[in-house]
Parts: structure tokens; sequence; C-alpha cells
């Protein structure tokens, strides 16, 4: 599929939203997208984080040294907090949007540190900034919501897949829900 080289595209979202699946399904589905195996897959991650520069793309972003640009027309994965240090342009941010409960659950097992982790503080800390990240949307950031568990859910899947196939026609539904596998859906609020 050939992608607009006039916009950078990003694949964003809390850590822990779903952000590597998300890069996943664009591949499958066709879609052009950019990562290094920097940073290898692992249990929390078991088919791999789909990151450039293993992860340290943020820190370039604030000090201007990450080369964006080179990127564009290709998805890349930028997490949330990351987007406040994007250059001046156009995008187009598939924004992962997953239940604050689960992001901590998910968090705390592959925390080190898991005393150090207070769940009241972190969960008001997560809903605050992702408000604000999402209240910025301008006429140059067009953000485009995937909810993780609507997208995990096979009764639901569909409706989050079309979403991405009205923005880019030549998204392929079929092939990309090969890479969506429930089983990796364990971190659920509630237990449910």
């Amino acid at each position: 599929m050939k992608m607009n080289k006039k916009i950078n595209y990003i694949v964003s979202g809390l850590e822990r939203s779903g952000t590597s699946l998300m890069m996943q399904i664009l591949e499958a589905g066709g879609i052009p997208v950019a990562y290094d195996d920097l940073r290898k897959a692992d249990k929390n991650n078991p088919k791999g984080y789909y990151e450039l520069e293993n992860g340290k793309i943020i820190d370039k972003l604030k000090k201007k040294e990450f080369q964006i640009n080179k990127y564009r027309g290709k998805f890349i994965k930028i997490t949330a907090y990351g987007l406040q240090f994007l250059p001046k342009g156009n995008y187009d941010i598939i924004y992962m949007i997953r239940n604050t409960d689960e992001i901590i659950e998910s968090t705390i097992k592959m925390s080190k540190n898991k005393t150090l982790i207070n769940k009241e503080d972190m969960r008001m800390a997560l809903i605050l900034f992702e408000r604000g990240i999402l209240d910025k949307e301008s006429s140059n950031h067009k953000f485009i919501p995937i909810f993780y568990k609507a997208l995990i859910t096979k009764s639901t899947r569909d409706d989050e897949l079309s979403i991405l196939k009205c923005r880019y026609p030549e998204f392929d539904m079929e092939k990309a829900k090969k890479v969506i596998d429930e089983k990796l859906y364990r971190n659920r609020a509630n237990g449910v």
C-alpha cells in the first residue's frame, strides 16, 4: 500500500495499551511499518515490541535528534509520552485505548520492583495524562482511537478493524485478524 509521503504515521497509546499488537496488525494487513529487532521479544511481548532504536525514540525526540521524516509513509511506534515532543508536521496517530486497571496490572507484572507501585496514584496519573494527550488534537494531528478490548475480542474485532479499513482502504482485514491472539489478553479488568 502506498502511504502519503507528506504525513508521519504513528501508533501510540499508554505503555502496555496494545501498541505492539497494532504494529503487527498493520504489517499483516499490508500497511508499511518501520521497526528494528534491537529489543527482543520476551514473556511480556512474546511476538515482539515493534520499536525503533530499542525504544529510545523519546529521548532523541526531546533532544531534536530523531529523524522522524526519514520514516514518512510508514507507521512507527511512539508511546503517548513521546507525542508532546513531536516536531511540527502532519500526523496520523492510531491511538490505542485500554482499560487503565489492565494497563496497571500489566505494568506491575512487567516491573522489577513491584512494591514501589501505588495503584491509585498510578491510575489517576494515567487518566489525567491520557486526557491531556487526547485533548491536543489539532488540524495537524489526526487521532484514530482503537479500543484494545474491542480489538482483541472476536465479537467486536471487525468493528475496530473496519475503522482502519475506512482510513486506509487497502488494509487487508482478513490477513490482519490472523495475528490477533486472544490468549495474549492476560491482564483483564475485574478478571473478566
